[in-house]
């Protein structure tokens, strides 16, 4: 099992978000303990197979929105964005995960 991000996705993190793969890894690894995936409903963010998101913090206390795609060929979860989670956000997760 891993995590992929394409070359374009890491410019969006770095330059549009400041995030980095190492604060996605972490996200990853806080949110194993404390919650669930959920799927983004959206009618815009339909895909296939479908986004699933969650909040994790990274080690440094940043509280991170990553948005992914789980390929279960492969086994392998395909990062399409990560960002600083916004209040509304962190109230929907811990409502419904």
């Amino acid at each position: 099992m891993g995590i992929s991000i394409s070359t374009a996705v890491r410019q969006k993190l770095a330059t549009k978000h400041s995030v980095t793969e190492d604060e996605v890894i972490e996200c990853f690894s806080s949110r194993i303990a404390n919650g669930k995936f959920l799927k983004d409903s959206r009618e815009e963010h339909q895909t296939n197979p479908p986004s699933l998101w969650f909040i994790g913090t990274t080690d440094a206390g940043r509280r991170l929105k990553v948005v992914f795609i789980y390929c279960s060929d492969n086994k392998e979860f395909v990062i399409k964005t990560a960002y600083e989670a916004n209040g509304e956000e962190v109230r929907i997760y811990k409502k419904y995960s």
